[in-house]
């Protein structure tokens, strides 16, 4: 059903081919990390497409969890960020692993576990470096982890931590966290814990390191974008597999003199063709970026003029003959010889591509590519409708 003019059209052999690579260059199973929505990608579908060659999923909360699970995925799930202990319940169910960092979360899942007589899985979060979540690597804590591991109905199946620096040049701290998390694995071996799956790559460090660990998580590398321009895309061949693309609505001819969007922050200076694109920053296109960048339409690039407004822009296409109501605009993507990247748009928009391409609107359809061709359309706003 083609009720938008706008949508995000996603390669699944993109995302299929890069994780063969990534699977390739880590030599040991991967953790597809698909939050996020599957950083905007659709986190049901690239679980659907992935399911066979990842041996984990990791989400940030419960929610995302039981959205998979609820698709009827049943891979492994983990959970990297904070779960209520309310729901420690639902998560044993459903087969889902909470991260752990601190001792009450640790009884309350024992006490959920006894309570459902079931054991329940989970994997310890580790702060190395990025002070963000998790035990710290001390021997306080080492104490507190065994306390946790031997508390009935609980398995501690895994641990984790998480890279601050890995995607900076200089890979000092990065190694620095790599030594904390080795102390730490040895400080709970010598309290009689041993955890079966450890983890501590994500998408930069698997670049950049090989470390001797179970698994690794694969996160924006996924879906064909590197961690920063200081990762070095030689490591690892990547296609990105996502385009925005949208439509003309109208074209019109201004004099001089005339403003344009909100404010009339850009005045005519002669004669101009303009275009109006129904994309604004409802959609996810940052209004920082209104006079500043372009879109291409016929292989050309037009140029944003005025303020981008909520659901629209309008776009320079005097220099660009013929163009027409329905004729194809390129946000993100390539046209011809032109290309649009997400780390080009996202650095013009003060952003970076990991936040760029997560905020693009749930109102923008989702249409998924196989051999070329369509196999399968999301419309978050009509699927509940339809």
């Amino acid at each position: 059903m083609d009720f938008d003019a706008t949508r995000v059209v996603i390669d699944l052999d993109a995302i299929s081919d890069n994780l063969d690579a990534i699977r390739e260059k880590a030599g040991v199973p991967v953790m597809a990390v698909i939050k996020a929505d599957a950083y905007g990608h659709g986190a049901v579908q690239v679980a659907r497409l992935l399911k066979d060659k990842c041996a984990f999923f990791c989400v940030s909360s419960i929610l995302e969890a039981l959205e998979l699970r609820d698709a009827g995925l049943t891979t492994p799930i983990l959970i990297l960020g904070y779960t209520p202990i309310e729901a420690f319940p639902t998560a044993i169910l459903q087969d889902i692993r909470p991260a752990i960092y601190r001792l009450e979360d640790g009884k309350a899942l024992s006490q959920a576990a006894g309570f459902l007589n079931k054991t329940a899985k989970f994997h310890f979060a580790v702060d190395t470096g990025m002070s963000r979540i998790g035990f710290q690597v001390t021997q306080a804590d080492a104490d507190i982890c065994a306390k946790i591991a031997g508390l009935p109905g609980l398995e501690a199946e895994g641990m984790f931590s998480h890279f601050a620096t890995a995607d900076c040049a200089d890979l000092s701290r990065a190694e620095t966290q790599a030594a904390r998390f080795a102390e730490f694995d040895e400080m709970l071996k010598a309290r009689g814990v041993n955890i079966p799956i450890r983890h501590l790559n994500n998408s930069a460090g698997l670049m950049n390191f090989r470390t001797p660990y179970e698994m690794v998580r694969s996160g924006i590398i996924t879906y064909g974008m590197y961690p920063s321009d200081q990762v070095d895309p030689g490591l690892l061949k990547l296609r990105p597999a996502l385009r925005w693309l949208s439509r003309v609505t109208h074209v019109k001819t201004l004099p001089a003199g005339r403003e344009i969007s909100y404010g009339g922050t850009y005045v005519t200076t002669q004669d101009t063709v303009i275009a109006t694109i129904p994309v604004g920053y409802a959609d996810g296109y940052r209004r920082n970026l209104s006079g500043k960048f372009y879109v291409l339409i016929h292989g050309q690039k037009a140029p944003i003029l005025g303020r981008i407004c909520m659901d629209q822009m309008m776009v320079d296409v005097t220099g660009i003959p013929g163009v027409k109501v329905g004729d194809r605009v390129t946000l993100v993507g390539t046209d011809g010889a032109e290309t649009i990247t997400m780390e080009a748009i996202s650095a013009l928009a003060d952003s970076f591509n990991y936040e760029f391409v997560c905020g693009i609107s749930r109102r923008v359809p989702r249409v998924y590519l196989q051999g070329g061709k369509p196999v399968r359309s999301v419309h978050y706003l009509l699927d509940a409708f339809l």
